[in-house]
């Protein structure tokens, strides 16, 4: 790649949220979506990686090769924000993993205010993923093109590997948290280093027109064009009037957007269904042995469905899983408790007391064959 051309991606990168459809060098075209994110406070990451795991689930991205997540961290809330951790420790698990998240921290050394030796007690602010094993790149902000290298080897990892990736950008915050904010109230000696340090894109410029690879023309003609870009885009967002239906406003397919959300209906079916799907939630394969106090439930329940009599909450939400089931409807039951549930009431997934073996009576769960 061409010093010039690797300058002008670097520069027009900076747009791509607005095109939401990017074009590649090598003529594909990328389909990029941008979640709402309400704060530092990293709320958002399982949310991405939910987002992942379903598009991948209704695009049949079997393989995972196809759909993947990124999540850009502040160096403060990777290292201190507990969702962080708990998201990192569901990438690997059979029914969460989306195949690998790229993770990228803007370690700009001040999160909100705090010095980063008051800020954690680990050298990097990215040592929380060591406990994933999960490699984790450090590199130099200033220098743009081991930026560019770097992503890259990221994003060929995460292809090759399908695990999490972290890239650890070491960089700073020229002017604070935000336009009001004053750094060197909390940090005075390192502010004094930044207001004297040239810019990151000063310093790619002296060092393209060093190398004689590039011209003031040509730099100054890049820069006029993305400056063109961000002018017509700021005076387009005067006239904006934004839509509910901008926080989905990548429409994928499957998702549904506010204004195409059903009223409340009759979600009731006819007695005939629901004896014919009781009679398979409550029916256990003939040589499988469960424990006997489980076994005593599915009796228990299979008198309920034959009476109508004494109906539980355990065997009225089977029922209504297995209904949207039979329906064509996809259902996913997600967490810790899901299999036998949080007081031992489901009992959606059983175990077999002598193999250890799983079986799961039809339709009263549904395990994600992809």
């Amino acid at each position: 790649m061409k010093l010039g051309s690797t300058l002008e991606l670097v520069m027009s990168s900076i747009t791509w949220e607005l095109l939401m459809i990017v074009p590649t060098r090598g003529g594909k075209r990328i389909h990029l979506s941008l979640v709402a994110n309400p704060s530092h406070l990293e709320a958002v990451d399982p949310v991405v990686v939910g987002k992942t795991r379903a598009k991948q689930y209704y695009s049949n991205d079997s393989d995972r090769t196809k759909n993947m997540g990124i999540l850009i961290h502040g160096d403060g809330s990777f290292a201190g924000q507990g969702v962080v951790y708990e998201t990192l420790h569901l990438s690997a698990l059979p029914n969460y993993t989306t195949g690998g998240t790229i993770h990228i921290v803007v370690n700009n050394q001040v999160a909100f205010t705090t010095d980063p030796r008051a800020g954690r007690s680990s050298q990097y602010c990215t040592d929380v993923a060591k406990a994933l094993n999960a490699p984790i790149l450090h590199v130099n902000g200033d220098d743009m093109e081991a930026v560019v290298r770097v992503c890259e080897l990221a994003a060929e990892w995460r292809q090759t590997f399908h695990s999490d990736v972290v890239v650890d950008l070491v960089c700073y915050r020229r002017f604070g948290h935000n336009e009001i904010d004053e750094p060197s109230f909390t940090q005075p000696r390192m502010y004094q280093v930044i207001r004297n340090h040239p810019s990151a894109l000063e310093i790619y410029k002296k060092k393209l027109l060093e190398s004689g690879q590039v011209t003031e023309e040509d730099i100054h003609r890049i820069q006029e064009k993305v400056l063109s870009i961000l002018n017509e885009e700021f005076l387009a967002s005067k006239d904006y009037v934004p839509k509910r239906r901008d926080w989905l406003a990548s429409h994928w397919s499957g998702f549904k957007s506010p204004e195409q959300l059903s009223r409340v209906r009759n979600t009731g079916v006819k007695p005939e269904i629901l004896k014919n799907v009781g009679k398979a939630i409550t029916t256990l394969p003939d040589n499988f042995k469960p424990h006997r106090a489980v076994k005593k439930v599915y009796d228990q329940r299979a008198q309920m469905i034959e009476t109508g009599e004494g109906i539980d909450w355990a065997v009225g939400e089977a029922l209504a899983f297995a209904t949207l089931l039979v329906e064509g409807n996809h259902v996913r039951l997600s967490g810790q408790d899901v299999e036998r549930g949080t007081f031992s009431h489901r009992h959606s997934v059983i175990h077999d007391q002598e193999t250890g073996e799983t079986v799961l009576p039809p339709g009263s769960c549904h395990h994600e064959p992809k």
